[in-house]
Formats: structure tokens, C-alpha cells, sequence
């Protein structure tokens, strides 16, 4: 399925801004299953220094140097994306989690994809013993590692309430915890926490999903969002598998991989430095639109 994507975000500040320096994580990367085929991004005012680079965990990286001084700034990201993955793998058939957790302790590779930096706590993940008491029902028993993690994915969706006035990007993952209630990120960020809490490599993933308007009704433009959900190593012989707990599903061809971290401060989509004072408001729309 080839996806054409726009994301547009738009910041309007209380006062002038004389001087910004940001990083923006808006271009997807390719990868398993997943061709970028073409991307482009318009800043407004035009930054007098733009550059790309790749990160260590193998994202793209956008720096921005914008000196006119300006009171709103938007940066409209264009791509298109062929995404043609591989079926997931038969749950029951996956190796037993002690064995997966055992693999992951005998890791001696440090490279960008070596699970061994996505299975300690990290700046957004912290250590959470409530998490990891939620995570232990689900693997009570020895069994395949994927079975026991669709039940936690399933668990904290039917537990967890999606409120998207319930959080902010700052709250505490223990608070989070206490409200059961968030957005996707926080979803995520929970099950990666019950994960690592048992020993399981789990990356943050963002990126977007592809939702369809019910029938009858029109698709709105800027109606999509982006999306957060989980990757989870499963040992050698299988790998890195998506857990989206938002929607209880694993990853298909609906799903378009941004950009992966340990947590959403890794592959925040826009991060940096202003010269201001005062509030500032944002704006996101996002339209993921397939091809015909």
C-alpha cells in the first residue's frame, strides 16, 4: 500500500521569536516492509541553515537555524511511503519468555539495533513497580513470549481510558499509571515499562496510522493523527514485532514507522531552543491518505 502523508504544524507565539534552533523528526524512515519513496519539508519563515543527518538509532534528523523574527512558524511535512509488510508471526509458535529473556542478557552487541538499549529504564520510562506488577499477570505462566505480550497489549486496552485532556507530554508515567487514562504515547510508555521491568528489549515506536471516516461520511482533511505503539524483541530467530496497545492489534500495513527510540524524548517530532517570552500555542493536523 503506498500512503501519501502530510503532516502540518503550525506554532503561534504570544511574542516575537528573534532566533530559533530546532531539530525536527518528521521524515519517515525505511526499514522492514517500508520504502520511503519521496519526502519534503517547507518552513516558514525559510530557516537560514538546514541540514539532515541520521541519529544514533537510525532516524532522520532535520536541524533548522531560523533568525527573522517571526510570531508564527510552520513546518509542512510531505511524504509518501510504500509499506508492504510481512504477516506477524504465529504468536503460539514464538519462543518461551524465559528463553527470549536469556537471549536478552547474553547480549554483547552495542550497535544502533542491538536490543540491550531497550531494556533498561530510560528518561520517560522510568523504573515503575506498579507497571511491572500490571506486566507480571500476563506472564504468570512459561509460554511463547508474543502470546503473553498481545495479553498485556489487550489488558491495557480494555483498563486504560484514551482521554487526551487526561495527560501532557510531562506527566509522570506513575501518574499515568494511577489515572489509567492518556493517548497513545502514554499507552505505549506503559507497556514498555512492564516489558523492561521483566527483562524484554522494547522500543518506542511513532509514526502514523491509517484510519478510515465511517461509512457515508467524508474523510476531513487534518482529521489523522500521528501515532505512538510498541516493538518488542522476541528473541533472535524472530526479532522486532509491533504491539500497538492504543488499538490491541499488532502491526500491519496500516502502520507507518517515523521514527524509534527508547521513548518518546528520543523521537520527539519537534525539539529545540527559542529566544521569546511568553506562551506559545500548537497545531497539528495529519492526513494519511492510500492510494488508490
Amino acid at each position: 500500500m503506498i500512503y501519501d502523508i502530510r503532516h502540518l504544524t503550525t506554532y503561534e507565539y504570544a511574542s516575537s521569536v528573534a532566533f530559533s534552533h530546532c531539530a525536527l523528526r518528521l521524515l519517515p524512515i525505511a526499514g522492514p516492509g517500508q520504502r520511503v519513496i519521496e519526502t519534503s519539508i517547507e518552513i516558514a519563515p525559510r530557516p537560514v541553515e538546514m541540514a539532515e543527518r541520521t541519529c544514533f538509532f537510525g532516524n532522520r534528523v532535520t536541524s533548522i537555524t531560523i533568525e527573522s523574527p517571526h510570531r508564527v512558524l510552520t513546518i509542512d511535512t510531505r511524504s509518501t511511503v510504500d509499506v508492504q509488510r510481512a504477516p506477524p508471526p504465529n504468536a503460539l509458535a514464538t519462543p518461551p519468555w524465559g528463553a527470549v529473556r536469556d537471549e536478552a542478557c547474553a547480549i554483547d552487541s552495542l550497535d544502533s539495533l542491538s536490543p540491550a538499549h531497550f531494556v533498561h529504564a530510560s528518561r520517560l520510562v522510568p523504573d515503575c513497580s506498579a507497571a511491572a506488577e500490571y506486566a507480571q499477570r500476563s506472564f504468570a505462566a512459561s509460554g511463547p513470549i508474543l502470546a503473553a505480550a498481545i495479553d498485556l497489549m489487550r489488558r491495557i486496552r480494555d483498563d486504560f481510558r484514551y482521554d487526551p485532556k487526561a495527560t501532557l507530554v510531562s506527566t509522570p508515567l506513575s501518574e499515568v499509571f494511577e489515572k489509567r487514562r492518556g493517548v497513545c504515547q502514554d499507552f505505549a510508555h506503559v507497556m514498555i515499562a512492564g516489558l523492561r521491568a521483566l527483562g524484554f528489549p522494547a522500543a518506542y515506536i511513532s509514526g502514523y496510522l491509517r484510519t478510515n471516516p465511517p461509512a457515508g461520511s467524508p474523510r476531513l482533511a487534518g482529521a489523522d493523527a500521528s501515532h505512538a505503539w510498541v516493538s518488542l524483541w522476541c528473541g533472535k530467530n524472530v526479532g522486532w514485532v509491533g504491539l500497538d496497545p492504543t488499538n490491541a492489534m499488532l502491526i500491519g500495513d496500516d502502520h507507518i514507522v517515523l521514527a524509534r527510540g527508547r521513548d518518546y524524548a528520543d523521537i520527539s517530532p519537534v525539539s529545540g531552543i527559542i529566544l521569546s517570552s511568553g506562551d506559545q500555542a500548537v497545531d497539528v493536523k495529519v492526513d494519511v491518505i492510500a492510494r488508490v
